[in-house]
């Protein structure tokens, strides 16, 4: 079972935020959740409640502990760009891009592995 969620239209640059969805690709939740809050980044609040929304999602939907889920997948990616135009030299405009970001993140349970006693042969 997968729980999902999406944020778009997010006010930072995907290639500022990507960095930090690495450091928490594959991670359990409560990892991922502590990380971002102990990072004293603003751009570490829109994923950290991203993530608390797909572990949300999880608890209401199957009640799964939030100790047992990992992340699967978390995506970013670019999100509408706004053109706006400054002063340049000699009476010229320059124009600068406001980029946003789309996050979606995907959560699973972990499974645990049974070891088998099989026999050598």
């Amino acid at each position: 079972m997968q729980f999902n969620a999406k944020a778009r239209n997010i006010r930072f640059s995907p290639y500022k935020l990507r960095p930090m969805a690495d450091v928490i690709r594959g991670k359990n939740v409560q990892f991922a959740l502590s990380w971002l809050e102990t990072a004293a980044l603003k751009k570490a609040v829109p994923l950290k409640k991203l993530v608390a929304s797909a572990a949300a999602n999880a608890k209401q939907l199957n009640d799964v502990d939030v100790s047992q889920l990992q992340i699967k997948e978390i995506r970013v990616d670019q999100g509408p760009a706004y053109k706006y135009f400054k002063p340049g030299a000699m009476g010229r405009a320059n124009v600068y891009k406001r980029r946003f970001s789309h996050i979606s993140v995907v959560l699973e349970p972990v499974e645990t592995k049974e070891v088998s006693g099989g026999t050598k042969s």
